[in-house]
């Protein structure tokens, strides 16, 4: 009997908090929390038929609760209070997604998995929590390994991982172990688990080795006994493709559009229980970097208040703070009010699924930063063997870390991110000199917020048989490197200003509800590079302050002559050549990625029987920095000189140039435009970078029209065709754009228009909102980019799709496809449906007085084109001209 009480006070003086999930229903939480009013009565019984019986295991398919054995157990169907939290001594929790985590892992607040209970029962003692953990960097959290005969080396090192990263050890094969490491299933203890018809998985040491090196836990197919596929299959065989259900609804931290809430998954409920929304109780605000339309805006509060939150423009009063950028007084408050702070993106997931995530949890649920990560400025990193949302997911982290993604591998590119290392673009970028890494690369620099070094083996390590893409999106964001970067109290107001400085900066930075007016330019947030910015300064006087304090003067006595020096100076050399080297880097690694091009490039490259290939003389002492080259290094005859790199005198945007079009000749327009630069033209795809636009005649494409509006001087490709010719750079004067056949046909002048762009300075649709059908000839992104570069706002409609066209010709993708169409008729079916300024929308999200005209795509390209606001008559499209057609 004395045993007995001993066991039945295992949670004596322990107060346990459950946090109900889909995986955890309230119901089981009930269950294994509430005494049982007959209990008693039943362990009398059974005491009597049966005393060996009536231990701590459940008796009659009753399972003993916590209240029986001396626990104090509280039920939250949702996140747990901040005090409850505090009180509790173990929040059980299938998962960490709940809003005081962080609260509970500062407090030293096991959480842990329900199967933590069970164990500890099991036992008849606690179990250690860090085994239970339900957090996914232990990602060994849920495994128990047993070794079979492999090497006591590997097993001491598979043991040792397996526990550091939350797995358990067992000695013995027995029920509770899921993974039994052995080199055959043919050894004694595989023979015993399939004699028990244990369901475990007998995997190869290998397994262990990956995920370790990864820091990622990977899947166990390929490496399972008796057939292992890392022993079987051939180098050349197919990798099979599982679905990344991780990066549901997080694969852009700027969505395009809000959710459809109609067909939105509800996520499991028990019976009789109504859905408890996850905005239930919540008072939400919504920053104004969002930037986002009165008619999105009332969408959104809509959702939220039917869900029973509240949406205010005080930055003090909410609990949840949507933010798109990492700066600004609003996001800054926020964060060191330890307040939630996510972006769009993170808010339509939780409108989706119903289901509360923590921000942190996604890399792209957060806001981020305006400035990109240092080291990142000017890297070109194209993927390989990333598909569907991991691809789309990696191509916005490239771009929310500063770097640029190209869909192409080029000489030009600095790094290329492949799921793995089988494929022709991971031989063309080795040879290339290229850096080839995996997406933990990216993942690990964004998280840290520094440019992560390349030669670590993580990043070049890719397992057999497995593609990479799987993993892609499970790591999570470090809230002491976002707080040391960009919200570190040095650098900016206090914490808790006066009240009279609240009320003035909260009406400056709030985004106001639909009833009120949007804020003015002069209310905009601070630029975004000051938080950085300010943050390293103080964290380098913080430092030098650590530096030059006189740690020797409470140690020694004053006047002591014989006392060591400080080390200040040795650190301080230390950090000089250190920046040094880093200075140096650039050109090591430009010295080694040319020096690898020895006897042309196999793969990819410049072969021996091109025509474009210089040749260099091997006796010859090459320069580190291509532009130093001296354009009169001796060569023999046979060999054509190695010619400088000029400076870049012009950044030229090309479109229409007939001889890059075609398939078949990417080679060629890698090879003229690798000509160019050597002559000081540096070829753009960016209209807001070019100085000058190559066409052969005047153009209704999307680079010409958009280029327009920056008022570069505008060529003929003949410039090109010439500079190639003469090996030199011409004078573009010389070459200026005449089409006056094109000038009458459009009705405009190029030269006025030019004229006009200058003095338009990209505001000739400023306050126009603009709305767009989604199958516009040309494709929605192509006039929003048109719309946008000259500032104007452009929306995609859905509305009145029955009078779309059967047969309009499909949409071209391609950025040189011409957006206008000769044929008599067609126009009528593409329709623009324009709104007037948006200072005459009236205040509180009323309806429009003045009625939207639907115009045709003629009015917005000859406004683009002539650069001057052209009168809707003559462009209307009418409800009885559709009727005709």
């Amino acid at each position: 009997m004395a045993q007995r009480d001993e066991e039945h006070k295992l949670f004596e003086q322990h107060r346990i908090c459950i946090v109900c999930t889909d995986s955890l229903p309230l119901e089981h939480a009930e269950q294994v929390c509430r005494r049982s009013p007959s209990y008693g009565q039943r362990w009398i019984s059974a005491l009597l038929r049966s005393p060996s019986s009536c231990r701590l295991t459940p008796c009659f398919g009753f399972e003993p609760t916590i209240e029986e054995y001396g626990g104090e157990p509280s039920i939250h169907q949702s996140t747990p209070t901040k005090e409850d939290t505090a009180a509790a001594t173990h929040i059980i929790s299938n998962t960490i997604n709940f809003e005081t985590f962080d609260l509970a892992c500062e407090a030293l607040i096991p959480v842990v998995r329900p199967s933590w209970l069970h164990e500890s029962l099991k036992r008849r003692k606690l179990s250690n929590p860090r085994h239970f953990s339900p957090d996914p960097r232990l990602f060994m959290n849920d495994v128990v390994v047993c070794c079979g005969d492999i090497p006591e080396g590997d097993k001491e090192a598979i043991v040792a991982g397996v526990l550091a990263r939350g797995g358990l050890y067992s000695q013995r094969v027995s029920g509770t172990v899921t993974h039994l490491v052995d080199l055959t299933d043919t050894s004694d203890k595989a023979r015993l688990a399939q004699a028990k018809k244990l369901k475990l998985k007998i995997v190869l040491p290998h397994w262990f080795d990956d995920c370790l090196k990864l820091g990622q836990r990977i899947d166990e197919a390929p490496y399972l006994l008796p057939d292992p596929e890392i022993l079987s299959a051939g180098p050349d065989d197919p990798l099979r493709r599982r679905e990344n259900k991780g990066l549901n609804a997080a694969s852009t931290p700027d969505p395009s559009h809000m959710p459809d809430m109609n067909k939105k998954p509800t996520p499991h409920s028990s019976k009789g229980e109504e859905q408890r929304s996850v905005f239930n109780g919540k008072t939400i605000m919504l920053s104004p970097d969002l930037r986002i339309g009165e008619r999105l805006l009332e969408s959104i509060q809509s959702v939220l208040e039917s869900g029973g939150a509240t949406v205010t423009g005080n930055v003090y009063n909410a609990d949840w703070v949507i933010c798109r950028f990492r700066d600004g007084f609003v996001y800054r408050t926020a964060s060191r009010l330890e307040k939630e702070v996510g972006n769009l993106a993170w808010l339509y997931s939780l409108m989706i699924f119903n289901e509360y995530t923590r921000p942190l949890s996604k890399l792209l649920h957060y806001p981020v930063s305006r400035t990109p990560i240092p080291g990142f400025e000017g890297l070109k990193i194209s993927l390989s063997n990333y598909v569907g949302e991991a691809r789309i997911y990696l191509e916005n982290l490239i771009s929310a870390a500063g770097a640029e993604c190209t869909k192409t591998l080029k000489q030009e590119n600095t790094h290329l991110i492949t799921a793995h290392g089988t494929s022709e673009k991971c031989t063309a970028a080795r040879e290339w000199g290229l850096q080839v890494v995996n997406h933990l690369w990216l993942e690990d620099s964004y998280i840290k917020w520094r440019h992560q070094p390349e030669s670590d083996p993580c990043y070049s390590h890719f397992p057999p048989r497995t593609n990479l893409g799987e993993i892609a999106g499970h790591k999570m964001l470090d809230m002491q490197v976002l707080e040391r970067v960009f919200f570190a109290s040095e650098d900016t107001e206090s914490q808790s200003p006066e009240p009279a400085m609240q009320e003035k900066d909260q009406n400056a930075t709030s985004m106001p509800p639909p009833e009120l007016k949007q804020m003015d330019d002069e209310n905009a947030p601070a630029p975004p590079q000051d938080t950085p910015q300010a943050t390293k300064k103080a964290r380098r006087v913080s430092e030098n302050k650590k530096i030059e304090t006189p740690i020797r003067s409470r140690l020694l006595p004053d006047g002591k002559e014989n006392d060591t020096p400080s080390s200040t100076s040795s650190r301080k050399s230390k950090e000089a050549a250190t920046a040094r080297l880093h200075e140096y880097a650039p050109d090591f690694a430009l010295y080694e990625k040319e020096r690898k091009r020895r006897g042309g490039v196999i793969f990819g490259g410049r072969r021996k029987s091109d025509e474009d290939r210089v040749t260099i003389n091997p006796k010859k002492r090459r320069s580190l920095d291509p532009q130093e080259e001296s354009e009169n290094e001796e060569v023999k005859e046979a060999k054509r000189p190695k010619k400088s790199r000029l400076e870049i005198s012009m950044h030229l945007l090309i479109t229409g140039y007939q001889k890059w079009v075609g398939k078949g000749n990417e080679k060629k327009e890698d090879a003229d435009k690798r000509h160019l630069r050597d002559l000081g033209i540096m070829v753009v795809q960016d209209a807001r970078r070019c100085t000058h636009m190559a066409a052969p005649s005047i153009l209704r494409t999307t680079k010409f029209v958009n280029a327009l509006a920056y008022a570069p001087a505008i060529i003929s490709t003949d410039f090109i065709t010439e500079c190639l010719k003469q090996d030199k750079l011409l004078d573009p004067k010389k070459f200026g754009l005449v089409d006056k056949s094109a000038e009458s046909k459009f009705n405009f002048s190029l030269a006025k228009a030019l004229k006009n762009a200058k003095k338009n300075n990209n505001q000739l649709l400023k306050n126009f909102r603009i709305y767009c059908v989604e199958d516009i000839r040309g494709g929605f992104e192509a006039f929003k980019s048109i719309v946008e570069t000259n500032g104007g706002q452009c929306l995609l409609y859905r509305g009145r799709l029955g009078l779309t066209n059967s047969s309009r010709r499909e949409e071209s993708d391609d950025e040189d496809s011409e957006m206008e169409d000769d044929e008599p008729g067609r126009h009528e079916w593409d329709r623009i449906q324009t709104c007037p300024s948006l200072d005459q929308v009236p205040p509180g999200g009323g309806e429009i007085k003045k009625t939207p005209r639907i115009l045709r795509v003629d009015w917005l390209l000859d406004m683009a084109m002539s650069q001057e606001l052209k009168p809707a008559e003559g462009y209307e499209l009418t409800e009885e001209m559709v009727d005709k057609e």
